[in-house]
């Protein structure tokens, strides 16, 4: 822990103390007063926001930075909006995650998550449309959700907007912003495994023009799994200032400081050597009674909108993110040449590490919205550029006499966690990496018809990436240009048939034998949909075919050894990958007392067995609430998770073994998940809510993602009382 400690007093932290807030809010005081102009030819600029109706948020911006509606955008997205993160409890991104439509969650780990979409990992996640694409794909620590308004989730490649044509999908998280009247909420709650949460939120204006916000949870759970603890800590303050008629400026600080404490690094071996599997308890952990893992987010941002005149407005946006972790970690995988010994459960080796990382990620974005004529018509026009720096430095120690070997391990059925906390003074390996991205993008909004409707756009993106990784050279630089078409007919009003193709661009830092870096990743991505307007346009339904093709993925070849260089990995271009599939969704108000969203997604994956065996090929999501009428404030709700089978080859079983050479795969066979929730308001003011999750206890695998895996949570349950002011 003393390791811990140092880096922790390394870092530099960011500023939040109330002091700092005063002098920021009285500096945009004094801006409204120096910049305000009396213009009586320029209006006064409008403050939009997405009018949300239930379970349906009718308005985006984040597929191509044209405030459009979701009827009348070429691309498939869902979002899920604050009354449905409230009515079941999604308090944390992968919580959220798991009911939005075509999303996967693979837990891997207790404290580090990927997600896949149409086949493929998700890379892209912003905050307010600004982000850089992850380097490993993942989220580390609990992301909260209570800072956020809404998550929007835009399927397919998104390369226009989000840094890369990735074609799995964009999860673009946006920030709750202040309003001028007061408001103020505060809620607890109380749940399975002593999970205790309590949160508040309070609005309103500080003077006239000057609106304030702030959020803060503090949160601390015990688990089903064996020795794991979660404790977190959530603040967020957030200002918008009218600087004049015209010109609106916003800024804000969030703060989030999550730890893991006797989590996993890696998960659970699940067959003995003979290929038969291990009958683990669900609480069952690898994790040593020491390992905990630390993530401390601040994010810090600022937006100006400038409206120039009644058709055009400029927008310039700047964010800085600081993420530092710190873990003391245990990692268990199997040493014995034949497996896990099937009579005494031994055959496995532990190993501890301290890893500790800072990173500094700053986003910057300037972009021109507005309506031309041309040919008698009105059209939209975006275009705009914006930067993205990414420097991260990361250290990991081990211990080569107490913390690597460990022989005489018990059976991992009995483990209790129960080993010398190493010195961690070995082996000092790390990264130091430095990326940069800019890009520039434009996209038109073309009014053919009065039912016709064409998007066309590009997006030129230069990619450098300087540094090394634990001795593998990260240096990387590739340009290119990511198109993207899409056309919107209008059958009727409430009905609409789309289009769109977009180009896939990624460059890679992967190299091969010869040393050489492999080029970008490139393919296609064709959608075809139809959406429409249902319950007097209160419900959105959507279907969304789509086939992507994908080229130059690097997959790992081999290890070399080289008498200079020593141990280094060679990777090769994939053979070309196809995912092709449907997603059909339905969400909104069916009824006044109905708030529903249902979604079902179907795949077929071509190219790549791994990923089309952890991948589900049929996935159903439904959530709904009802108002009961006979008993005003009472809501009743339920919401359900299945999938389809999924499998993942292993390896083989052991020459010793009288099966040998039999293939060892694990197969979690389809389910369900089923959760429910009832809600009360008592008087206008004081509300009492229940939910329980996966009532019916059912007992699954939590992801194939890699050969290890852990169990879901059983059946649980939370209580909370909410007062607002």
């Amino acid at each position: 822990m003393s390791k811990s400690a140092d880096i922790k007093s390394q870092h530099t932290a960011v500023i939040t103390s109330p002091s700092v807030l005063t002098l920021a809010i009285a500096a945009a005081l004094f801006s409204q007063s120096a910049f305000a102009a009396d213009d009586s030819s320029v209006e006064r600029i409008e403050v939009t926001g997405s009018r949300t109706q239930g379970y349906l948020v009718n308005q985006n911006s984040s597929a191509t930075k044209l405030d459009l509606a979701l009827k009348d955008t070429p691309q498939a997205i869902s979002i899920l909006s604050a009354e449905q993160l409230q009515d079941f409890g999604l308090t944390n991104i992968n919580l959220a995650l798991d009911q939005a439509t075509g999303v996967n969650v693979e837990r891997i780990e207790t404290d580090r998550t990927y997600y896949n979409a149409r086949g493929f990992d998700i890379t892209n996640f912003q905050v307010d449309g600004l982000g850089l694409p992850f380097t490993g794909g993942g989220i580390e620590g609990d992301l909260d959700t209570a800072l956020y308004q809404r998550i929007e989730i835009i399927r397919g490649a998104n390369g226009l907007m989000s840094g890369v044509g990735n074609p799995s999908a964009t999860v673009n998280m946006v920030r709750k912003r202040p309003g001028a009247d007061f408001a103020a909420n505060v809620k607890a709650s109380y749940g399975s495994w002593a999970n205790t949460r309590l949160e508040g939120d309070v609005q309103g204006a500080l003077t006239e023009g000057l609106n304030a916000r702030a959020v803060l949870v503090k949160e601390d759970k015990d688990s089903y799994l064996d020795r794991y603890n979660h404790d977190k800590t959530v603040g967020y303050v957030v200002a918008s200032a009218a600087l004049g008629d015209n010109t609106q400026l916003t800024f804000g600080h969030s703060t989030q400081d999550s730890q893991g404490n006797g989590g996993m690094w890696g998960a659970l071996t699940l067959h003995y050597g003979d290929g038969s599997r291990i009958d683990y308890d669900r609480s069952a952990s690898t994790s040593a009674n020491w390992s905990y893992w630390q993530v401390k987010d601040n994010r810090s941002f600022v937006e100006l909108a400038h409206q120039i005149n009644a058709d055009w407005k400029l927008v310039t946006s700047y964010q800085l993110m600081k993420v530092e972790e710190a873990g003391d970690l245990f990692y268990v995988y199997v040493s014995a040449p034949n497996g896990i010994d099937p009579k005494t459960g031994l055959g496995s080796t532990g190993y501890g590490s301290f890893y500790g990382k800072d990173e500094n990620t700053q986003f910057g974005d300037l972009y021109l919205q507005g309506k031309f004529s041309l040919g008698g018509r009105q059209h939209e026009l975006v275009t705009g550029l914006n930067i993205a720096d990414r420097e991260y430095t990361d250290i990991s120690l081990y211990d080569f006499s107490t913390g690597l070997g460990f022989p005489a391990m018990p059976a991992l059925t009995s483990w209790d966690g129960n080993t010398p906390l190493p010195s961690f003074k070995d082996g000092q390996n790390g990264s130091a990496v430095d990326a940069d991205q800019k890009a520039l993008y434009s996209v038109v909004r073309w009014d053919l018809a009065d039912s016709l409707k064409l998007i066309t756009g590009a997006r030129w993106i230069d990619a450098e990436v300087a540094g090394t990784a634990y001795s593998v050279d990260q240096t990387m630089a590739d340009d290119g240009v990511v198109p993207y078409i899409g056309a919107v007919y209008e059958l009727t009003p409430q009905v609409s048939l789309y289009a769109s193709h977009t180009a896939i661009f990624q460059p890679q830092k992967e190299r091969d034998e010869n040393r050489q870096l492999l080029p970008a990743v490139d393919g296609k991505a064709l959608e075809l949909g139809v959406k429409a307007n249902l319950f007097d346009d209160k419900a959105l339904l959507s279907f969304a075919a789509f086939d992507i093709e994908q080229q130059n993925l690097a997959v790992f070849d081999k290890t070399v050894s080289d008498p200079v260089q020593g141990l280094y990995q060679v990777y090769r271009t994939a053979d070309g990958i196809n995912s092709k599939g449907f997603e059909l969704e339905l969400a909104g108000s069916l009824t006044e007392q109905l708030q529903l969203s249902g979604s079902l997604t179907s795949i077929d994956i071509d190219g790549d067995d791994l990923v089309k065996g952890y991948t589900p090929e049929r996935v159903a999501k439904f959530a709904a609430v009802y108002q009961l009428p006979q008993l005003p404030g009472a809501r009743v709700g339920l919401n359900y998770r299945w999938q389809s089978e999924i499998s993942r080859k292993q390896g083989t079983v052991a020459a010793v073994y009288a099966n040998a050479g039999q293939d060892i795969v694990t197969t979690q066979k389809a389910y369900g998940l089923l959760g429910l929730m009832a809600s009360y308001d008592i008087n206008g003011q004081w509300q009492i809510q229940a939910n329980a999750n996966n009532v019916t206890d059912k007992t699954y695998l939590n992801s194939l993602y890699w050969a290890q895996a852990y169990y879901g949570a059983p059946a649980n349950y939370s209580l909370s009382v909410s007062y607002q002011f």
